[in-house]
């Protein structure tokens, strides 16, 4: 399916607004010291941003792993993005799986917080990426 422009524009609007409300949504729950829901949070927040800035650049996909490849061959192996930052995205990918679907494994406050100011930079990071672009 084909978006006009205006359509694009608004769906990556949403999703732009949508990464801030999650990223704040996950600093209440850090607070609360919910970790899975922090962990959750915080990758959806990254996953939402990285999802509009494939969108801005016309790049198609429709699953995780699938937003996680293109964003790394566009974007990370061609250089516009540093890969240590690029890690985290990898890392916070894995936090969420291993607290959404992990048998007998709750995270912990070690486990996340180590990786929320990372994380807050690696979203930024994307945002001004998407802001030079428009």
């Amino acid at each position: 399916m084909s978006l006009t422009e205006e359509e694009k524009k608004q769906i990556v609007d949403y999703r732009l607004e949508k990464s801030k409300k999650t990223l704040e949504d996950a600093k209440k729950v850090i607070e609360l010291e919910m970790w899975v829901t922090a962990a959750n949070r915080l990758y959806y927040a990254a996953y939402y941003a990285v999802s509009a800035l494939l969108i801005v650049n016309n790049i198609n996909t429709k699953t995780h792993d699938g937003i996680i490849r293109m964003f790394n061959q566009h974007f990370v192996y061609s250089g516009k993005i540093d890969k240590e930052l690029a890690r985290q995205y990898n890392s916070l990918y894995t936090m969420r799986l291993t607290g959404d679907y992990g048998d007998c494994f709750d995270l912990q406050e070690n486990d996340v917080l180590p990786l929320v100011e990372p994380a807050k930079a690696f979203i930024a990071k994307i945002w001004e990426m998407i802001e030079s672009k428009n």
